[in-house]
């Protein structure tokens, strides 16, 4: 795999218990990669937003979409910085004293700008991308959207110009102290599953949960 890296600057260099950044892009994208959520930071007229939005990467770039008339895609379109962070929680790490109780979790922070996409071809591999991300095969599965809705959908692509990763995971760290506490301390894991498909009251009873639904495999 590769170790290529993004440089340290200002702007993404991790301060706070600096061990924990990373900054090559295998960590980054892996992170980015495990989760279909994101939130952007931006300032329109002085005022920060942050807004969350479904995403996708597609090799160094992030696509995102949504109405024409979001205030946020056209604030995006004009090319303003902006700021991206995805966050994966692991587990609850409940240590003895209130005081060193944590989560470990995988984030994710990235710079960039956004540009607007104009061609039908790259909004569909954008909004397939997206599709994918979410639940890979669905795409093929339904109905494309026609051009109509491609016109009142915007599609914004956002290169990755800087980034870090910041990871915490292990054990809690109790003072001395207090590993004699007669309290109970370690991890309590969480993971993200998928519940029970319901289907729409519309749906016809001869139409099967599909194969690639993930607890249909």
């Amino acid at each position: 795999m590769s170790r290529e890296e993004f440089a340290q600057t200002e702007r993404n260099q991790v301060r706070r218990i600096a061990k924990r950044g990373k900054y090559d892009k295998d960590t980054i994208f892996g992170i980015l990669d495990e989760s279909f959520l994101c939130h952007i930071s931006f300032c329109l007229n002085e005022q920060p937003f942050t807004i969350p939005t479904l995403f996708a990467r597609v090799d160094d770039a992030i696509y995102i979409h949504g109405s024409h008339i979001s205030r946020m895609l056209k604030t995006l379109a004009e090319g303003v910085q902006l700021c991206l962070t995805v966050t994966l929680v692991d587990g609850l790490v409940l240590a003895r004293s209130a005081f060193h109780h944590s989560i470990n979790y995988r984030s994710a922070v990235i710079f960039g700008t956004g540009k607007l996409v104009e061609s039908e071809a790259e909004k569909n591999l954008a909004l397939k991308a997206i599709s994918d991300n979410i639940l890979p095969e669905r795409w093929e599965d339904c109905r494309e959207p026609n051009s109509k809705e491609l016109k009142v959908t915007t599609v914004i692509k956002i290169e990755i110009e800087n980034a870090s990763a910041k990871i915490r995971e292990g054990m809690p760290i109790d003072d001395d102290s207090d590993l004699d506490l007669p309290v109970w301390a370690g991890i309590l894991p969480i993971k993200k599953i998928f519940g029970q498909p319901i289907p729409d009251e519309n749906l016809s009873p001869e139409i099967q949960i599909p194969e690639y639904f993930p607890n249909n495999k």
